[in-house]
């Protein structure tokens, strides 16, 4: 007797995609096989459905402590639950920032209180904390370290060189590391901070990322140290990382798949602003054809919300970060339909990816013994993105009015269905995801 069997779906497992019942106990996955009705306590039916192990947003901004009339940990959860998302991982540059361990038990406390789903938090690398990250990395909860290695959202910044080594050093795991060289950001701010939106790549232009990029890969290499950059932009970046797969891993947005410039610019405005910016679209091919290579580790919604009136502030004046943890499987489902990149390659980036990149326990492959995480979705199903229908506090989308094909009907973290059909059910049960200790 199942306590939940998921019924007549097209199960995508490791060993390919086949129609499957799904048997679940105590929040495990117990057997993938066939089972009539009358062995479940429940039944949820996914005849004409996909069933995916459950999409993990490994690149979340919940604002939350300090900054919750943007988001919190309540807020932003439910989105990632609305939008197919079983799990996230979160970033450090809230207010106070996550850089202690209190601070992250905090998180992990006010998470297990109001987390539709699943989580953890990244805690991030300052001057003050590098003798404790490899204590804190192995705390209850901890996605791991992140470094700023280049100004962005918030006070973290670990920009002098010594220091970026040094933290590789400390640690274990693998370090996430949003790279914008500091020192040129600086050095241009005066020659294109301008009215202008457009100006924004042109101000942390491709040599910023670049230049970062490749000082943070030599020092891994020299300390024998795994690290992941986030939301790489650049054709540049792809070939060093390519070259470099041994110990560097990249992750990829959704909006550097999907927009280009200069006219996401043109049509959104300060909407389209985020760092690293979006590029031409050379860059963005070069992204795609790093996705049909296998190269790309991940794709991370880097779901960064500001209200409204935040965002159509002037330029510069305006803050870079848009949501995304809810659009982010309805967008890319829409790049499977037009043949962009298969369902089995989409749950690769989403899925088994993200285990296998950061040593996620029991998550990331719908099998027996892992956690019963499903992301269930109807490939047929036409819709069409709009503000009314985000959850996030900020209440809007880059996304608004583009019609997509594929959406996500049903969310399962560990046997318990949150979101069916667009409705949140019971009560907030995310708990904390667990880790190896290296990654």
């Amino acid at each position: 007797m199942f306590e939940l069997v998921i019924r007549g779906g097209t199960c995508v497992t490791p060993s390919g995609s086949r129609r499957a019942d799904i048997g679940i106990s105590q929040g495990k996955i117990e057997a993938v096989g066939a089972y009539g009705t009358g062995s479940a306590r429940q039944v949820l039916e996914a005849e004409n459905l996909h069933v995916l192990p459950g999409v993990i947003d490994s690149h979340v901004h919940f604002r939350e402590p300090g900054l919750t009339h943007k988001e919190d940990l309540g807020t932003g959860s439910a989105a990632a639950a609305l939008g197919g998302v079983t799990g996230y991982f979160e970033m450090p540059n809230t207010s106070p920032p996550t850089v202690t361990a209190e601070a992250l038990a905090w998180k992990v406390s006010r998470a297990r209180a109001t987390s539709w789903v699943d989580f953890a938090f990244y805690v991030g690398a300052t001057t003050d904390n590098l003798g404790s990250l490899a204590n804190l990395e192995r705390a209850e909860g901890c996605a791991g370290v992140k470094a700023f290695l280049g100004s962005s959202t918030g006070t973290l910044l670990l920009d002098r060189l010594p220091l970026q080594k040094q933290m590789l050093c400390a640690t274990r795991r693998r370090v996430a590391c949003h790279s914008e060289d500091e020192a040129r950001l600086k050095e241009r701010a005066p020659h294109f901070l301008g009215p202008e939106v457009s100006q924004h790549p042109q101000w942390r232009d491709t040599e910023t990322a670049v230049r970062s990029t490749r000082r943070i890969l030599a020092f891994a290499e020299q300390t024998q140290r795994t690290i992941h950059i986030l939301h790489v932009t650049t054709a540049e970046e792809v070939r060093m990382l390519t070259e470099n797969a041994r110990f560097a891993t990249f992750e990829v947005t959704p909006q550097h798949l999907t927009w280009a410039s200069p006219e996401c610019y043109e049509r959104l405005g300060t909407l389209a602003q985020m760092n690293p910016p979006i590029r031409e679209a050379r860059h963005r091919d070069a992204l795609w054809q790093a996705i049909r290579d296998g190269q790309v580790a991940v794709i991370g919604s880097d779901h960064a919300p500001h209200t409204l009136d935040e965002k159509n502030r002037p330029w510069p004046k305006s803050p870079s970060g848009l949501p995304g943890v809810q659009t982010l499987l309805p967008v890319m489902l829409e790049h499977v339909a037009r043949g962009d990149l298969t369902l089995e390659g989409l749950v690769e980036l989403t899925s088994a990816g993200v285990a296998r990149t950061f040593g996620l326990k029991r998550k990331g492959f719908l099998a027996v013994g892992f956690d019963a995480d499903f992301t269930i979705v109807d490939l047929e199903a036409k819709r069409t993105i709009r503000n009314a229908d985000i959850a996030s506090r900020c209440g809007w989308t880059p996304f608004d009015e583009i019609a997509v094909r594929g959406w996500p009907v049903a969310t399962v973290v560990r046997g318990n269905i949150v979101m069916r059909e667009g409705e949140l059910l019971g009560a907030p049960k995310g708990a904390p995801m667990a880790f190896t200790q290296v990654a």
